[in-house]
């Protein structure tokens, strides 16, 4: 992992310089008339950000009190990215202009070959205003995603959602009919810092009133300890069938440096011990049998399988389904959608629902009526809402926290309300 954060951070770097030096071609074009002092003023606060940025990514991979700073980590990040997304579009104004220079110089080498010397020459007049022009316009477009992403942070991150979604199951008991049941997933208590919105979000899920609520993984952004500030508004979160989460990818610890082996055991132990003192039951790849008037359904629950990059694969289905009594109908809580896609629609068509999250749906897209868009489906083919593959079902949450940007544009924080029917069709 150490490996990998290296790399990480080098990346970004090496983006922020890029970033920075192609777009300073263009801001210097605006400056250009002004007086020297300003042009070294504006120079030293255009580089003197870039080094304080990089100075951040050097720390916060290799300083634990940084890393582990709630409010250096979230809202710092959030600057950069803010600043260096707004810097990208003007990157993109001037490389259409280095483009139109380089088009206009090859057509005049041509030209020149087959016409006199004596031909009127080109005034680069137009090149200039038009060089002035695409500085302005990469400028003034910059200020879209500044003030979009700042939206999105004062506005979107805590704008909670409730999503309600009827649930049709074959073979579903009688008893079971109309059962509610919540789904919150991806907290990410390491980002959250303003405790009276989480308890808005918190009281609307207790408004519900549901009979089940499933928590499905990421409770923490790196280590157990960010959780302790949320306990005890969580410790309210209950329900009389029970409270049912499982591990995310990111509660695992795996996302920062240990001292030892036994610290980053022990991280996890409190989490567990955490979820206990919480009352929530922490499924560990195994299941139980939820009963109701005399009728049965199963839960299973598994830890982290993902198929994508670095992410674990510490989930075991077939374990998790040992020794289960037969049930007429089998729900999964499983964090990463990717498990399902390549697994679980595969091989246990015998389960009927599987709940995940793990996407956050990007925290960036549009969501208007059937029109639903994220960058997040070129990722993940199932990345928000309800899907139905080979027979059985998968729901992913769009997660009630975020993670790196903490806002929210267009795919807003979740809270699922599920109602348990009985099969008619497909939904």
């Amino acid at each position: 992992m150490h490996e990998f954060k290296i790399k990480l951070a080098l990346i970004i770097i090496a983006s922020i310089v890029f970033i920075d030096f192609y777009s300073w071609f263009g801001f210097k074009q605006l400056i250009r008339k002004y007086s020297e002092r300003t042009k070294a003023v504006a120079k030293g606060i255009w580089w003197g950000i870039g080094f304080v940025f990089i100075l951040f990514v050097i720390l916060s991979n290799t300083v634990h009190a940084v890393e582990t700073n709630e409010f250096v980590r979230v809202y710092f990040s959030a600057i950069v990215i803010i600043v260096y997304l707004s810097k990208l579009f003007i990157l993109l104004f001037v490389l259409a202009d280095d483009i139109r220079r380089g088009v206009l110089w090859i057509y005049k080498k041509i030209s020149t070959a087959n016409t006199p010397t004596t031909a009127p020459k080109a005034s680069n007049e137009k090149l200039i205003s038009r060089s002035d022009f695409l500085a302005q316009a990469g400028t003034l477009t910059a200020a879209v995603p500044f003030i979009v992403l700042s939206k999105g942070i004062f506005k979107g991150a805590y704008d909670y959602q409730i999503h309600r979604v009827p649930l049709y199951i074959k073979n579903l008991p009688s008893a079971f009919e109309g059962i509610k049941i919540a789904q919150l997933s991806d907290i990410h208590t390491g980002s959250l810092l303003n405790e009276d919105a989480v308890y808005r979000g918190v009281k609307m899920l207790k408004a519900e009133n549901p009979d089940m609520i499933f928590f499905t993984g990421d409770i923490v952004n790196i280590e157990t300890t960010e959780a302790y500030t949320y306990a005890d508004m969580f410790r309210g979160i209950t329900a009389p069938m029970g409270v049912f989460s499982i591990y995310g990818n990111h509660d695992y610890g795996d996302y920062t440096e240990w001292e030892s082996v036994a610290a980053k055991q022990k991280n996890l132990s409190d989490l567990a011990n955490l979820y206990k003192d919480m009352g929530w039951h922490l499924l560990r790849n195994e299941n139980v049998t939820i009963d109701k008037q005399g009728q049965r359904i199963g839960l299973i629950g598994v830890e982290n399988w993902g198929d994508r990059g670095r992410f674990q694969k510490y989930g075991d289905i077939d374990k998790a389904k040992q020794n289960m009594p037969d049930v007429p109908v089998k729900l999964l809580l499983s964090h990463d959608p990717s498990h399902f896609d390549k697994i679980i629609s595969k091989k246990h068509t015998d389960i009927d629902v599987t709940f995940s999250g793990h996407t956050h749906g990007m925290q960036f897209g549009v969501e208007f009526g059937n029109i639903k868009w994220s960058p997040a489906k070129y990722m993940y083919p199932h990345w928000a809402g309800l899907y139905e593959v080979n027979g059985t079902r998968l729901y992913v949450n769009r997660g009630f926290g975020f993670l790196g940007y903490p806002g929210r544009i267009g795919i807003l924080p979740e809270i699922t309300i599920f109602e348990l029917k009985k099969f008619e069709k497909l939904s």
